[in-house]
């Protein structure tokens, strides 16, 4: 019988350590029949079933152009064969077609699961709320973190957020792939690539954007992320200029985010970067069970000068991208052996605090500036 292991749980050397014969599979949504899939990969003695993609495809309830969707699917396809797995695969819907060149496999879901193109994600009901997309990552996290580090702490300020204010904001499912320029440095680690990337995102707003939604938040829970972000917002406010559509640098980064670091904080400037006293403090308070706190290697060795230097907020006029292996020998920047769960519940709760008011200054915004449209101001009135 097949063992399917979540890839996504491992740290990147359990990943370095896998038989590069491991069958992968990168699931286009949940529900598949893994005795099937089992027999469809030739019954191997173990399988690693990676994040499912949420939405997309017809039938997800929320579509992009299916050229989209496989140019992002086939550079994620694309990470795992050139860290030398041999056996790699998407996971399909029975009857999805999207043209990839690598190999993929078509399982029937259950009726439940059906691809169903009444689905709506968002419902209309959200109309008038603020829409989170909010975008973790798989990739490396030192000795000690899971691969999916990014994800689950901005799967859980969103979900916090859209609970906390359920009148104001709606969070769509997580999706657990973003942009990683330094992915070959680390095994696990996965890259959508920056153009796909862009192009996929600008294709969920386009869909928003015609279906009548005008507020949109894309979360990042990733600071690779975050530059191609300020690209698909930037697009996105010239194609629709009666949307309101934001991003923001991470979490905790604002000032009520920023003082709550720097008050219960252990560790000195540049102990805040990858695999953190941040990051850290936040797995343990979200998941425990997944943190191998025995393994965290402290790395505050970054070339700082004046203005080029690595803390959460990150400092400094200069921007680069220098290989990564010239300042972490165990893919941590920071100081990990100083986090604790206590600091983590503190940090989540002012996160969560520090995106509800992000959300009621894009309501804000939106609501002025529509008052503003419809008052004829400038050019407006010639529109």
């Amino acid at each position: 019988m097949t063992e399917f292991f979540p890839f996504d749980q491992l740290t990147w050397p359990d990943v370095a350590a896998l038989p590069r014969c491991t069958p992968l599979v990168i699931p286009l949504g949940l529900g598949y029949p893994m005795e099937q899939l089992a027999n469809a990969l030739g019954d191997p003695p173990r399988a690693g079933v990676l994040p499912a993609i949420p939405y997309g495809w017809t039938g997800s309830g929320l579509a992009v152009p299916s050229q989209l969707l496989s140019a992002l699917l086939t550079n994620l396809l694309d990470s795992l064969h050139d860290d030398g797995f041999t056996q790699v695969y998407a996971l399909c819907p029975q009857g999805l077609n999207l043209g990839l060149t690598h190999p993929w496999l078509a399982l029937p879901l259950p009726a439940n699961r059906q691809p169903d193109s009444n689905l709506q994600l968002p419902h209309e009901t959200h109309k008038g709320k603020v829409i989170i997309i909010p975008i973790g990552q798989t990739e490396q996290h030192g000795y000690h973190l899971p691969l999916s580090t990014d994800t689950l702490i901005i799967e859980a300020i969103s979900q916090g957020v859209a609970a906390a204010i359920p009148d104001q904001a709606m969070t769509l499912p997580v999706m657990s792939y973003g942009v990683s320029t330094h992915r070959q440095a680390f095994a696990g680690t996965l890259n959508c690539g920056g153009r796909a990337f862009e192009d996929f995102y600008l294709g969920v707003i386009d869909s928003l954007t015609q279906r009548g939604f005008d507020r949109i938040y894309l979360m990042s829970g990733h600071g690779g992320n975050s530059s191609f972000l300020v690209n698909v917002v930037k697009y996105a406010g010239e194609r629709f200029p009666r949307i309101f559509c934001a991003t923001a640098w991470l979490y905790l980064s604002g000032a009520a985010g920023v003082a709550a670091l720097e008050k219960y904080r252990r560790s000195p400037r540049g102990g805040m970067g990858h695999a953190c006293e941040l990051e850290t403090s936040l797995i343990l308070h979200l998941r425990p069970e997944l943190v191998h706190q025995e393994r965290a290697v402290d790395e505050m060795d970054f070339m700082v000068t004046p203005d080029y230097y690595m803390d959460w907020v990150e400092g400094g006029s200069l921007i680069a991208n220098p290989s990564w292996y010239d300042d972490t020998r165990t893919g941590a920047y920071g100081a990990g052996s100083l986090a604790t769960a206590e600091n983590g519940d503190r940090w989540f709760e002012a996160a969560v605090a520090e995106k509800i008011g992000q959300i009621a200054e894009i309501h804000t915004q939106h609501s002025q500036r529509e008052a503003r449209r419809q008052s004829g101001f400038g050019r407006w009135g010639n529109i």
